[in-house]
């Protein structure tokens, strides 16, 4: 794919907020910084000029309350590999979501990251 070559491995490639109200925070994040969105369905949506794109989601809750860092990978089964090795612990093993394949994991320190490919 064309924009693989422009996703750098293990770069944070996308951040998703934790939300009560996708249309609140929609219509918060656009009033306030004129962020664009498109919707995946009733509880996700992506926005767009914000510097890193990212979504919002009712679908789960954040175990820390910050936003969920997400970094990119061509090869997630060994980037998954890789966190381990490196003393991650893995929250949420690799799973299918519209647009590819992601996990989440913890750091050392606890904080709550995940990891996506195609």
């Amino acid at each position: 794919m064309a924009d693989e070559a422009k996703r750098p491995d293990y770069s944070i490639n996308y951040v998703e907020f934790h939300v009560n109200a996708v249309a609140s925070s929609k219509k918060f994040y656009g009033d306030a910084f004129g962020w664009q969105f498109q919707d995946w369905g009733p509880d996700y949506v992506s926005f767009s000029g914000a510097g890193v794109d990212g979504g919002m989601t009712e679908q789960e809750s954040s175990t820390s309350g910050a936003p969920l860092v997400i970094l990119y990978a061509s090869k997630l089964e060994e980037a998954l590999a890789r966190v381990e090795k490196a003393g991650g612990k893995i929250i949420k093993p690799i799973f299918s979501f519209p647009g590819g394949r992601r996990f989440h994991f913890a750091d050392p320190a606890g904080n709550e990251l995940a990891i996506w490919g195609e």
